[in-house]
């Protein structure tokens, strides 16, 4: 690796957002639901296309309460009552350790003065989980949390809340979006940012890179 850069020149973006999930924390609600039936209920659960476990859970993101979506849940699939019941009941088990690479890249890019911002799908009551458990997450100037604002990526509408919430930070028009998802990172671009899809750390840091921002070089 080579030194991070040092020039006078304007850094590239006014911000990075970063997405959390998947990004710079493992996320896998098998292990949370596997608490309570095992890892072969748990994941015959998460990936049963009639239940849809990855819309279920995005409506909590968009800010539905969990009494609600469990009721609803346990309504249109009785079957399916202990699974539904053991993901937020164990969910501290669906967090687990840092993305590896992503949490120095984070840090470098701090300690460089580039403002950081994330903006993450999660719903209001599981993500003080994540507050307390990753200390990297104080880094962030800023944190939109869908499920506080009852509208989830890739929804327009909540980059319209980003536009607001980085306002004094700069625009859309100037930041940088990292995400593993590929239908948020085009509603990204769509809002005017300039997107990254998110695979490894190494490819993270050739991108951010190659678009001059203040960070070693692999």
């Amino acid at each position: 690796m080579t030194d991070t850069p040092t020039t006078d020149a304007p850094v590239a973006y006014d911000v990075v957002v970063f997405d959390l999930g998947n990004v710079l924390i493992k996320w896998d609600p098998v292990e949370a639901i596997a608490q309570d039936v095992g890892v072969e209920r748990a994941r015959r659960f998460v990936n049963d296309p009639d239940f849809d476990f990855a819309g279920w859970n995005l409506l909590q993101d968009s800010g539905r309460s969990w009494e609600d979506a469990e009721a609803a849940a346990i309504a249109s699939h009785p079957h399916y009552r202990e699974e539904v019941l053991a993901y937020r009941n164990h969910f501290r088990h669906s967090i687990k350790e840092p993305v590896e690479g992503t949490e120095q890249i984070l840090r470098e890019l701090h300690a460089a003065g580039v403002p950081l911002v994330a903006l993450t799908n999660w719903s209001a009551g599981m993500f003080p989980a994540a507050l307390d458990r990753f200390d990297f997450l104080d880094l962030f100037d800023d944190i939109v949390v869908s499920g506080e604002e009852g509208v989830a990526k890739p929804d327009p509408a909540i980059f319209a809340i980003l536009a607001d919430r980085i306002r004094h930070l700069g625009s859309l028009d100037d930041a940088l979006f990292v995400d593993d998802s590929l239908a948020n990172v085009q509603g990204a671009i769509d809002a005017g940012l300039d997107a990254i899809a998110f695979t490894t750390a190494a490819e993270l840091r050739a991108d951010l890179h190659a678009r001059g921002l203040p960070i070693k070089e692999a």
